[in-house]
């Protein structure tokens, strides 16, 4: 039952944290997708995103990529997308 238990915690902790992990971060490229997915989108959500491009940006400059993605990934969701998915268009 603990063994089980356990298992189940990493599982978790893994599903957790994969979304941020499994997405490429560009300081230059994902800002300016998120920006110009906003800018199509419009009204307060967008303008919350682009707040968080900007602390994401601002994490950049400080060499916090992980934190940054972060920020990217609350941007994107809010925009309604993943930020995987705004990787994968950007190779296309």
């Amino acid at each position: 039952m603990l063994n089980r238990f356990i298992a189940l915690a990493i599982t978790a902790a893994a599903v957790v944290a994969a979304p941020v992990a499994a997405a490429p971060i560009s300081c230059k490229a994902t800002p300016a997708q998120i920006r110009t997915l906003a800018e199509a989108k419009g009204g307060e959500d967008a303008a919350k995103a682009i707040k968080l491009v900007s602390t994401g940006e601002a994490l950049c400059a400080a060499d916090a990529k992980f934190e940054a993605g972060k920020k990217f990934a609350a941007a994107a969701k809010l925009l309604g997308t993943e930020l995987a998915a705004l990787s994968a268009t950007a190779g296309q």
